[in-house]
This record gives C-alpha cells, sequence and structure tokens, in this order.
C-alpha cells in the first residue's frame, strides 16, 4: 500500500472542506495521490438509474454534479483539478460506497459532520458508521468549534498522540502512529491507562507523567501500577524504536480511561491514532471501542480510527 492514494470523501460542506484541506497536505506528506470522493445524493443515483432501464437516449448521460464544480472552484477554478488530484461520483449508501472505495486507500479522510447533520451532533452518523466499517484506517477532522491549535487546513505542527494498550493494540495501530509521526519530523506521545486508582488527590487535574526508559528504576514514588505500565509500554515499543529511530518517544501512563487525556492532549497533537475494535470483538462488529468512540466525539484535532489490517500472529 505504499502508493495507495489518499481518499477524502466530500459533499461541498464546511465540514468536508475541512477534509479536504487536511487531506492534501497528508497526500503532499506521503508524497501520492489524493482522490476526492463524492457519494451522489439520492436523487441523481435514481435519474441515473432511471435512465439505464428505460434506455432512454434522449435524456442527458450527466446530471448536474455541484460538489465537482465546487471542488474545481475550491482546488484553483480551472476546467480540470490539479496534477495528482483525482474526482470519483460514488453511488450507493455513504457507508457501503466509501466502504468499497477505502480497500484502495492508504487513509480515508472525513469531516465529523457532513451537511445534511444537525448543529448539535458532535459526529455524524456517516462519519461514525464509516470509522467502524472501512478496511483502511479513517481521519476524522473536526468542524471548526471543536478544533484548538490548529490552522485552517486542520493541520497542527504538535505531536501525534498514541492510545495504547500495551497487551492489546495491534501492531497496524503502532505502525501508523510511528509513520505518521515520521514523515511530520515530530514525536510520538504514547498514553496508557492502568486499572488501579492513585489516592484521590492525585487524580483530580493531574496532569500525566512522560518518564524516559531510563526513569523506569525500580526505586521511586510512582504508583506502583502505573510504573508496570510504562515498563509494559516500554516492552512493546521497543520493536518500534528500532524500526523508527529517528522518531522520539515520550511515555505517559494515566489512571482508569485514558479517552480524557487522549482529548486532552488532541488541543495541541498534529493527530490522535487509536484502534478500533476491541480485539474480543469479531472482525464483522458494527462498533468501535469506547476510548476511539469518546476520542472521535470530543476530540479537538484530527483522529486516525485504524483497524487491524493484518494478523499480528
Amino acid at each position: 500500500m505504499s502508493n495507495a492514494p489518499v481518499i477524502v470523501a466530500v459533499d461541498g460542506s464546511e465540514h468536508s472542506l475541512r477534509a479536504l484541506e487536511w487531506a492534501r497536505a497528508e497526500a503532499e506528506l506521503h508524497r501520492t495521490g489524493l482522490v476526492v470522493a463524492h457519494v451522489l445524493p439520492d436523487h441523481a443515483q435514481l435519474y441515473a438509474g432511471r435512465r439505464a432501464s428505460l434506455h432512454d437516449r434522449g435524456a442527458p448521460e450527466e446530471t448536474a454534479d455541484p460538489v465537482h464544480d465546487w471542488l474545481r472552484a475550491t482546488l484553483g477554478g480551472g476546467p480540470g483539478l490539479p496534477g495528482g488530484i483525482r474526482y470519483e461520483a460514488l453511488e450507493g449508501s455513504v457507508p457501503e460506497a466509501l466502504r468499497v472505495i477505502g480497500a484502495e486507500a492508504r487513509m480515508l479522510v472525513m469531516g465529523s459532520r457532513g451537511r445534511g447533520g444537525f448543529k448539535a451532533l458532535l459526529l455524524g452518523s456517516s462519519s461514525r458508521a464509516v470509522t467502524a466499517t472501512a478496511p483502511c484506517p479513517v481521519v476524522v477532522v473536526p468542524h471548526a468549534d471543536r478544533s484548538a491549535g490548529t490552522d485552517a487546513s486542520g493541520e497542527s505542527a504538535g505531536r501525534v498522540v498514541l492510545g495504547l494498550h500495551a497487551a492489546e493494540t495491534p501492531d497496524d495501530v503502532l505502525v501508523h502512529a510511528f509513520t505518521e509521526a515520521a514523515v511530520r519530523g515530530t514525536t510520538v506521545q504514547v498514553v496508557s491507562a492502568y486499572a488501579v486508582p492513585p489516592a484521590p488527590a492525585l487524580v483530580v487535574d493531574a496532569p500525566f507523567a512522560v518518564i524516559p526508559p531510563e526513569g523506569l528504576a525500580d526505586e521511586g514514588d510512582g504508583v506502583p501500577a502505573e510504573r508496570e505500565m510504562l515498563r509494559a509500554q516500554t516492552r512493546r515499543l521497543e520493536p518500534y524504536r528500532a524500526r523508527y529511530p529517528d522518531v522520539p518517544v515520550e511515555q505517559a501512563a494515566v489512571p482508569g480511561d485514558a479517552a480524557g487525556r487522549l482529548v486532552m492532549a488532541s488541543a495541541s497533537a498534529a493527530l490522535v491514532v487509536v484502534g478500533r475494535h476491541h480485539p474480543r470483538r469479531t472482525a464483522m462488529a458494527l462498533q468501535i471501542g469506547s476510548v476511539a468512540h469518546a476520542v472521535l466525539h470530543h476530540a479537538h484535532g484530527p483522529v486516525a480510527v485504524v483497524p487491524t489490517l493484518h494478523d499480528d500472529d
């Protein structure tokens, strides 16, 4: 998949414009092509089906596609699209059409809400469905009301933040995070949660500690469960430190659920990377894990939800 394109789903809305700008910058980082995909509305699909079934040669071959016109105007205003960018008009339901085209993608990029969404919704139904079923990593770019510390394209110069369960997160999730950090020349900050809570005074608004591996000696005042989690992180990260020697790594362990810390970190992060399914769920499960669900709904910057792409065994 080294030459696979970045695919971005658009519908002409402000939310999809943010996704388009982020995806275009991402394609440039990876030096690959950009495919801009639009799932045609029902009326256009019905027209095409009626024309085909009736063999009506007198009807126009194509209906107007205002999203294609919007895309040309957005990317330069000329009759065609810039080099390296291709437009695809898709038919079918949004989740299914994007699931199919996602099979050829390096990643699929979407806005957090589409044109038809209610303003009060934190995450649109299409974005939620696609993140649960796509065969490739899905990056959801939040709308402007939720963005913090990012420029107009949704990018940030910050680190890549990885939500890691040392024993269960699939290797594909780690590879995605380290690859994204490598192309940006930035740090991977690894956040894991441990089950045993510290004293209440340490829980309330306590910033998580970032500890280098050399700081994990047996002595010290750290919470035992925290230190054991950091050791488990270190063991899990060893092959990735070797594979990506130029990518700095920071480690953090937090009590309870990691989702809140990942949301906090998203405000200054270039990207937050989480896995999609809990490993005990079946491959066809339609729900994403609780951490991914919470981060998608509340993150202030782009979130990559990565499925299991290979058998780690």
